[in-house]
C-alpha cells in the first residue's frame, strides 16, 4: 500500500476511535442530518459537534452540501467501503486459516477415533 493510502487509513481510524465521532457516523448511517440534530444526544456544544463534524470530513467519511439555509451532513459510503475492504482483506486470511486449522483437527479426531 502506497504511503498516501496508509495516510488516508490513518485518517480514518483516528476519527473513528473517538466515541462521539462513531455516535455521529451511526446516525448518519440513518440519514443526513444538521449539526444540531447530530449534536442532540451529547451532552456537549454544537462548537464541539461542529469540530468532530470536520475531523470526519478531514478524514473523508462525511460530507457537508448547502440546502437553502440548511448544510446537512452526509455519510461518504464509498470511503466506508474502502475501510471494510482494507479490514477484510485481513479477515479472509484469517477465515482461511481457521478452516485450515479446523480440517487438521477434524482429521486428526478422525484417525483417533478408529
Amino acid at each position: 500500500m502506497d504511503s498516501s493510502a496508509d495516510a488516508a487509513l490513518d485518517k480514518a481510524f483516528l476519527a473513528l476511535a473517538d466515541p462521539v465521532r462513531r455516535g455521529i457516523v451511526a446516525r448518519l448511517s440513518r440519514g443526513p442530518a444538521t449539526v444540531n440534530e447530530l449534536a442532540e444526544p451529547f451532552a456537549i456544544t454544537k462548537q464541539a459537534v461542529s469540530k468532530h463534524i470536520q475531523v470526519l470530513e478531514q478524514a473523508g467519511l462525511v460530507t457537508r452540501s448547502r440546502d437553502a439555509q440548511r448544510r446537512p451532513v452526509h455519510l461518504n459510503p464509498a470511503r466506508l467501503e474502502a475501510l471494510t475492504a482494507w479490514i477484510d482483506q485481513y479477515r479472509l486470511v484469517r477465515e482461511a486459516q481457521f478452516r485450515n486449522l479446523d480440517a487438521v483437527l477434524q482429521d486428526q479426531a478422525a484417525a483417533g477415533g478408529t
